[in-house]
């Protein structure tokens, strides 16, 4: 007995470490205080800010002087890219968004806001089933909307060595523009680890661009339902939409691995060049142009070809995941 005992005070320093890392993996991680007023480059843009959108030097120093670190923010994007640091993989949008309540909700949230989803259609010229099929990916309908402050988010990535830093940064300045331009408070906004709001994730500057008050109750909000509903069409209207036009169709490939030919949402293949590869659409295509899709799966992928519809899908988020989880939303509740 003794033996064991002494076995086992011989490792627990180990057992110890090991229960200190699956906790410390699970726990969230804070922002903590940071001085940002220091950084060379955060005295260049309050200067920046105060000469060319004549904001108040002192307002400006103590915003950011109140900002934190998000730690966990600044390690998405810290290095290079990691698969699933700061967009899903298709087996993460199968899982998460793709999933029977997302589906319930997408079908109930077309019933509830027909009339608005159709009037958008109308007035933009998109089809409203991937509105729709916008706000199930980007919020569940409103019900994950994030809950990192915005202001941290922004301040931690335009000011530290990151990927995009230079486009975090204007994003920064657009959050302040924002601000005051809606009257809002600047340390009450809460969204996602990049700085998205709203119930459809907008960047500041895609909600200066392209907010409207849909509701007509005078304010641009992108937490209102309705006023989402707007963004979104219209940000498809201006990116080229084109109302019942293909947007992605199943293939005849049914092997395990596709590696035939380069896939991606920015490289298209004529139709016919496709056919002599093999490749097929399983329905009616109708361009003679197509980007060749991959969703990869555990234990097979899935080819489709896609027009120009799905291209724009991919201009609020540069992925083939996150435009294929909006088509198979729309076509759900079809």
């Amino acid at each position: 007995m003794i033996l064991l005992i002494m076995k086992f005070l011989k490792t627990l320093p180990l057992i110890l470490l090991l229960l200190t890392l699956c906790l410390s993996a699970k726990e969230p991680t804070p922002p903590v205080p940071y001085n940002f007023l220091q950084k060379h480059e955060v005295k260049k843009f309050i200067n920046m800010m105060v000469k060319k959108h004549h904001f108040k030097r002192s307002y400006l120093k103590e915003v950011i002087g109140n900002a934190m670190l998000d730690r966990e923010t600044l390690a998405r994007y810290t290095g290079k890219y990691k698969v699933g640091s700061t967009n899903g993989s298709w087996e993460r949008y199968k899982d998460h968004v793709l999933d029977p309540t997302t589906l319930q909700l997408a079908r109930e949230f077309k019933k509830n806001y027909y009339k608005t989803l159709k009037r958008a259609e109308n007035e933009y010229g998109v089809d409203m089933d991937y509105i729709v099929g916008f706000m199930g990916v980007e919020s569940k309908y409103g019900t994950h909307t994030g809950d990192y402050r915005v202001l941290d988010s922004l301040t931690t990535l335009a000011f530290h060595k990151v990927r995009m830093k230079k486009w975090f940064k204007a994003e920064l300045k657009n959050f302040f523009l924002l601000m005051r331009e809606q009257n809002r408070d600047i340390y009450s906004q809460y969204g996602s680890f990049a700085g998205a709001m709203g119930a459809v994730q907008q960047m500041p500057s895609i909600q200066r661009r392209y907010g409207v008050d849909y509701n007509h109750d005078g304010v641009k909000d992108p937490w209102d339902l309705e006023d989402s509903i707007g963004i979104i069409a219209k940000f498809m209207h201006k990116k080229g939409w084109k109302k019942g036009a293909v947007v992605a169709v199943p293939t005849n490939f049914h092997g395990k691995r596709f590696k035939k030919l380069r896939t991606s949402h920015k490289k298209r293949y004529s139709v016919n060049y496709l056919r002599k590869k093999g490749i097929k659409p399983l329905a009616y295509f109708g361009e003679s142009k197509a980007y060749l899709l991959k969703n990869r799966n555990s234990d097979h992928d899935d080819i489709w070809m896609a027009g120009k519809n799905f291209r724009v899908l991919t201009k609020y988020n540069n992925s083939t995941s996150y435009g294929m989880a909006i088509h198979i939303i729309a076509e759900a509740v079809k």
